[in-house]
């Protein structure tokens, strides 16, 4: 993938990415000629059908897996392997129930070897600043769902890595919730000037919350579309994820989107 002359080098990089693997049925391609670059700070969504392999390129992104071929680079190098770089906010928070909310949100750092006085800083400053400082001392169990994945994303970014990537993060909530937590979480990793990749089933989630929206085919999965979301707005500013559901350009793109899923499914 070749760049304009003068262009920014991508925080994320994939040229020509495949991906097999080998199970009792034999062989599967997973992936086929992935080639995608994300700049620093952009937020991108990834959407496609089940089983198209949404979640095997974060774990390509993060270090977990390893290309059949292809190259997978951030900051211009190869990954090879998980690194402090990247933080994985998952489907589930995966809270431990006998921790703290504090404990809790420090956890990655306790196994990075960091420092743990400052991790504990920075997870109570970001804990009060998502709302959840009068909870440091309580369990998981008494939190909602909205709260313990704020707990979740603090602890994702107590590491300081520079990409989030997040898996369905709000797969598991209520559909009040998981509007009003998006809204929340876009914000957040923005102001944080964090790079960020998305990864969900719901096309609205992805055009309000990101910059870009990228559509996987069926398996092996290629990259079908990848479409720039755009709003006009007064100020120049990104709407909010929900406000954006009620712009002008919403309905556009969301048709735009549905309809490549749809044209793929019947194909």
């Amino acid at each position: 993938m070749e760049r304009p002359p003068g262009a920014a080098e991508p925080k994320v990089e994939l040229r020509n990415v495949g991906l097999r693997y080998f199970g009792r049925e034999g062989e599967t391609e997973a992936l086929r000629d992935i080639s995608l670059a994300i700049a620093p700070g952009e937020f991108v969504a990834i959407i496609g059908q089940s089983g198209c392999g949404k979640s095997t390129l974060l774990s390509l992104i993060s270090g977990i897996l390893g290309p059949t071929s292809g190259d997978v680079l951030i900051d211009g190098t190869p990954v090879a392997g998980p690194s402090r770089k990247v933080g994985y906010m998952l489907q589930q928070d995966y809270l431990f129930e006998w921790r703290t909310i504090l404990e809790n949100a420090v956890l990655g750092a306790e196994i990075q070897g960091a420092d743990m006085t400052r991790a504990r800083e920075r997870a109570t400053q970001l804990l009060t600043r998502y709302g959840l400082g009068q909870f440091l001392g309580h369990r998981p169990r008494q939190l909602s769902g909205g709260m313990r994945q704020r707990v979740a994303l603090a602890r994702t970014l107590v590491t300081g890595p520079d990409i989030v990537l997040l898996d369905e993060p709000f797969s598991a909530l209520d559909s009040q919730t998981r509007l009003a937590l998006s809204d929340e979480i876009a914000e957040i990793l923005r102001r944080e000037a964090k790079t960020a990749i998305l990864v969900t089933h719901d096309i609205g989630e992805a055009i309000g919350m990101a910059e870009r929206v990228v559509v996987l085919s069926r398996r092996p999965g290629q990259i079908k579309s990848d479409r720039p979301i755009r709003f006009a707005t007064p100020d120049g500013r990104r709407p909010a994820p929900f406000a954006a559901r009620n712009a002008p350009e919403f309905n556009g793109y969301f048709n735009t989107l549905w309809q490549e899923l749809e044209v793929h499914v019947e194909g």
